[in-house]
């Protein structure tokens, strides 16, 4: 059961390009993510060969409240079928950012892969933030890790 605790409005404006597309959506229940889709032009789809990348627009912008985030994820079933995935996985949208969400998309998969217009891209997660008071110090209090790096808490370190 979800309550109100754990919900915030999320204003969404649509622009003209993206007009008859539908709204952000959740696909579940119990989704994390709002599914982001491609506002191309339909009669313009776009061509990722393998390697591209590509900036598609989604014909919408956001208006998130203080102290969230807008959390631009991939979407597990283009990654397993088709290789296609968010290049800046992910990709942050700031409470204070008013133009239109977009999203870098990248084929890493063999074979070429066509956008098209309306097709779910992507997943727009809502996530609390926290900004730090950044204080300069001479020295760091010590942990059990210290300064271990890559790894350094993985098997093989026995």
């Amino acid at each position: 059961m979800t309550s109100a605790a754990n919900r915030i409005e999320l204003r969404v404006q649509r622009l003209p390009h993206g007009a008859n597309l539908q709204l952000p959506a959740y696909q579940s229940e119990l989704a994390a993510g709002l599914d982001l889709l491609a506002a191309v032009p339909a009669d313009a789809p776009v061509t990722l060969a393998p390697g591209g990348r590509a900036l598609i627009p989604t014909g919408i912008a956001i208006a998130l409240p203080r102290g969230f985030e807008g959390q631009i994820r991939p979407r597990s079933g283009l990654a397993l079928r088709h290789g296609v995935t968010v290049l800046n996985a992910p990709g942050t949208i700031d409470a204070d950012y008013r133009g239109e969400v977009q999203v870098i998309l990248v084929n890493l998969g063999l074979n070429q892969f066509t956008v098209e217009r309306g097709a779910r891209i992507a997943q727009l997660v809502i996530a609390a933030t926290m900004q730090a008071v950044v204080c300069d110090v001479a020295s760091l209090d010590e942990t059990t890790r210290g300064d271990g790096g890559f790894g350094s808490t993985g098997a093989g370190r026995e």
